[in-house]
């Protein structure tokens, strides 16, 4: 890497970890205040609050400040052209659980060049748990080293997984349900957190094994996933094909149970 990337990319750390920690400022002190709460569509499930908003102007003004001529892709905003430097950003993963004064909720960027992800912070306001990666770097925990789990077998792992917000539309429920039920019987235990960043990034430190769910948005993946790859983890669609965050089957673990994991999730 020449002298003046690695420039750039420390001045992008900067301000992605002031960026995540500002705006987590923004998450923690408007925990209990009443929320604006505004329906995205799918009966409710899918919503935003004035915190989002704040969170994310937030961010994209920082960025915006540091760096011009860089892309914006945001979750509450209108995407924003730039050079081969893209932000993505979602100012507030778990709305829904931040809505109920649930606070299971995490801010996460990420940077992406030419279709890459160089760099990846995800950060949780509400322990101080800043997880972050850079590629080729490996992957971090509040500056310290952490890797995905050593469980051998599906059925020693503890995994978690996510809903689509479709899951109301037709026979979705029971399709997302099958392969639920499935995971359910062939683990020790599935949790239902509400957050993917947070849960990518747990896995990425050996706190859940394995991680499923369909339908995700850039902004949700973007960062984690590389926290993930970083940290020694394995992310692929669903048949086991090279994972994009433009697509929307995700499978990730810690590698050893990624076979198993497989078979499960196929129709």
């Amino acid at each position: 890497m020449v002298s003046s990337q690695k420039t750039l990319l420390n001045q992008c750390k900067k301000t992605m970890v002031q960026a995540l920690k500002s705006s987590g400022k923004i998450l923690k002190k408007n925990l209990t205040v009443k929320k604006h709460i505004k329906d995205k569509g799918n009966a409710g499930i899918d919503i935003v609050t004035q915190v989002d908003l704040k969170s994310e102007k937030n961010i994209i003004g920082l960025i915006s400040k540091a760096f011009p001529n860089h892309a914006i892709l945001a979750e509450e905003s209108k995407a924003q052209d730039g050079d081969d430097y893209k932000w993505i950003i979602d100012p507030l993963d778990g709305t829904l659980n931040y809505s109920h004064g649930f606070p299971n909720t995490t801010v996460s960027i990420a940077l992406e060049h030419k279709g890459k992800i160089l760099m990846g912070g995800v950060y949780d306001p509400f322990r101080d748990e800043l997880f972050f990666a850079q590629k080729g770097n490996g992957s971090f925990l509040n500056g310290k080293k952490i890797h995905v789990s050593s469980t051998p077998k599906l059925n020693r792992s503890l995994l978690c997984t996510g809903f689509p917000y479709d899951l109301r539309v037709g026979n979705n429920a029971n399709k997302y349900l099958k392969i639920f039920k499935k995971f359910l019987l062939s683990s020790q235990a599935v949790r239902r957190c509400g957050s993917a960043a947070m849960d990518l990034s747990y896995l990425a430190c050996g706190r859940f094994d394995g991680f499923w769910e369909l339908k995700l948005k850039p902004w949700d993946t973007a960062a984690a996933v590389l926290i993930v790859q970083e940290a020694g983890g394995k992310v692929t669609t669903y048949s086991g094909k090279p994972f994009s965050i433009y697509q929307n089957e995700l499978l990730a673990s810690n590698g050893k149970i990624h076979t198993e994991m497989k078979k499960h999730v196929r129709p």
